[in-house]
């Protein structure tokens, strides 16, 4: 059949036969002469039917969108006026000599020259694949994919798979869960990442591993989740921290230079109570220059108690965001701004507009200035080097609260004053702590194998929420690419970790006894990272969310249009497998 793809069709082809096959993409009669755009993966070429050619001609003049056919002819340079600089092939074209129709379409249930909503762009996802943007997506990803392995491999990495029948181990989201059929009533479960295996290999010899590898939560959807996703999961023995983060750098340095050709540069390093502090997340979008300013040292000795009480409160917090250009904001704008920190548990949102800085309390406006006198004003706008137009804005209560109040609004704020610079922000985030307190009880951070920065189990029991882990996240424009950490490889430390996180010596031995009966046998030190290969698309081909660099993803209900999936099991089935379906009953 082809002897080329369309879009490869260029110059070197002058005077060449070709015979292509593809879909119509667009097809228009001038004059007697049919032109038909013909597009498959590559691009779309344009072909010339005249009506000498009699076969040909007649074919081409019935043909409509979406048709599938083959064409064979001679490329010819186009004449000068009817180059296309805007396409790969735009300085030739395809005179036809013979037309064949493969397969007819009826009118599409898509439209392309206008929005389909996500449910019509899913059910029908074979057609909008189709699309040269969707195409090109899926292009990408594979060139992304091939890099990816052909990189680890060159630094002696071994692609090795992991089960996908697995237990089910507590890892903070839910699992999916598989009855058996060969044991009653027993359950496997999908596995949230390789990860227990992995560290399985490392005990095994297999020091350097990866795997691009499909991994299953059921959790709430949202734009960059789905029940099932791709992760490029890397693991080592006998390397660092630093070691693993060196690699892994390198890897996407390696992906952008080579798939976008952009250098990235060496990736800076910030602590995760440096991220907190400044910008309010663990994944600081850098590309935003305003950061978070504290201000508790100017308001503890005041009278506003909804400023003093946090600011003399060592789990309170008082801080502030200078919006350049800001005093420009509505009254209406600023209340929607407080409506929106309202959603993060913020009580309010105090703001003072600078008109003119040289005029001292006369040149501001503000409801709160009655509170303050004229040097905490004057301390805090230096705090925050601020400038005439500027308008700070303040978060006040406690630590928690006013820190994620805040970060949300810098976002917000950053992208409404179109405040981004520079299209390429990476970093390195360490040093997190190693648990989390919630509800009366510790919760690791990252998960329950990730290593203590003191390996002193001692001085771990003694401080638990002062402890540090020996944790990295890569981040890149506010997105969290990759996370990893060095790992336990001490059985007596991996007991003491969970004994804190209150999972009991039973329940240990029962969900992990495999783990803790590895460790014993001359576990080496390992440590690795894994990579969200879809955010890494979306984010390198400027998708919005990951669905569109997937081919068949889930609605935000974890449904499929396409199939129909989830759906009933055959009564058989489930007699098999001793279970009963359950429905809940339907509410008046």
């Amino acid at each position: 059949m082809r002897t080329n793809y369309c879009g490869r069709i260029d110059t070197q082809y002058l005077e060449q036969t070709v015979t292509l096959n593809g879909w119509v993409n667009k097809r228009r009669d001038l004059g007697g002469v049919v032109f038909i755009d013909l597009r498959d993966r590559e691009g779309i070429v344009q072909v010339v039917v005249d009506p000498d050619t009699e076969q040909a001609f007649a074919a081409a003049s019935s043909v409509r969108a979406e048709y599938c056919i083959e064409v064979s002819g001679k490329v010819r340079k186009r004449p000068d006026t009817q180059i296309n600089k805007d396409m790969s092939t735009g300085e030739i074209e395809v005179l036809a000599q013979n037309v064949s129709i493969i397969n007819k379409a009826p009118a599409l249930p898509l439209d392309w020259n206008q929005e389909n909503s996500e449910e019509q762009r899913l059910k029908y996802r074979y057609l909008d694949l189709r699309r040269p943007l969707m195409s090109e997506r899926l292009v990408f990803r594979s060139k992304v994919t091939g890099a990816v392995r052909r990189y680890l491999e060159d630094n002696d990495f071994l692609d090795i798979e992991t089960p996908i029948l697995t237990k089910a181990t507590p890892e903070g989201a839910r699992d999916y869960l598989v009855p058996s059929r060969t044991h009653k009533g027993e359950f496997f479960a999908l596995p949230q990442s390789p990860q227990l295996f992995k560290q399985l290999l490392m005990m095994s010899g297999m020091d350097k591993y990866y795997q691009i590898v499909k991994c299953f939560r059921d959790e709430d959807l949202r734009a960059d989740r789905q029940p099932e996703f791709t992760q490029i999961d890397i693991e080592t023995s006998f390397l660092d921290a630093e070691g693993v983060m060196q690699i892994t750098e390198g890897l996407v340095r390696d992906l952008f230079q080579k798939l976008l050709n952009v250098d990235l540069g060496d990736f800076p390093h910030m602590t995760y109570a440096d991220a907190m502090r400044r910008f309010g997340s663990d994944k600081p979008d850098l590309r935003n220059p305003l950061e978070i300013v504290d201000v508790a040292s100017a308001l503890k000795n005041i009278e506003f108690k909804v400023f003093s009480g946090p600011a003399n409160d060592e789990n309170g917090r008082v801080a502030t965001l200078c919006v350049p250009g800001g005093a420009k904001l509505s009254r209406k704008q600023l209340d929607n701004y407080a409506e929106f920190v309202g959603v993060y548990g913020a009580k309010g949102l105090a703001w003072i507009k600078i008109n003119d800085i040289t005029s001292g309390m006369d040149g501001l406006q503000s409801p709160i200035l009655k509170f303050l006198n004229e040097q905490t004003v004057t301390e805090i706008l230096q705090l925050n080097k601020a400038s005439d137009g500027d308008i700070l804005l303040f978060g006040a209560g406690d630590y928690t609260t006013v820190t994620e109040a805040l970060g949300a609004l810098r976002l917000k704020v950053g992208e409404d004053f179109e405040l981004l610079q520079g299209d390429w922000k990476p970093l390195w985030v360490v040093d997190f702590p190693m648990f989390e307190e919630a509800d009366g009880r510790l919760y690791a951070l990252h998960h329950p194998f990730t290593a203590p920065m003191n390996a002193d189990i001692q001085a771990l029991k003694d401080k638990p929420t002062s402890a540090l882990s020996n944790a990295y996240d890569m981040v890149l424009n506010g997105v969290e690419l990759g996370g990893g950490s060095v790992r336990i490889h001490n059985m007596d430390m991996q007991a003491a970790v969970f004994e804190l996180l209150g999972i009991e010596k039973q329940e240990a031995e029962e969900k992990f006894g495999f783990l803790l009966e590895a460790l014993k046998y001359g576990t080496p030190p390992h440590a690795g990272l894994a990579f969200g290969l879809d955010r890494l698309v979306m984010l390198m081909v400027g998708a919005d969310s990951i669905r569109d660099v997937m081919a068949f993803p889930k609605t935000t209900t974890a449904a499929c249009p396409l199939t129909g999936a989830p759906g009933m099991a055959n009564p058989e089935q489930l007699k098999e497998l001793s279970i009963a379906s359950i429905l809940p009953k339907e509410e008046d």
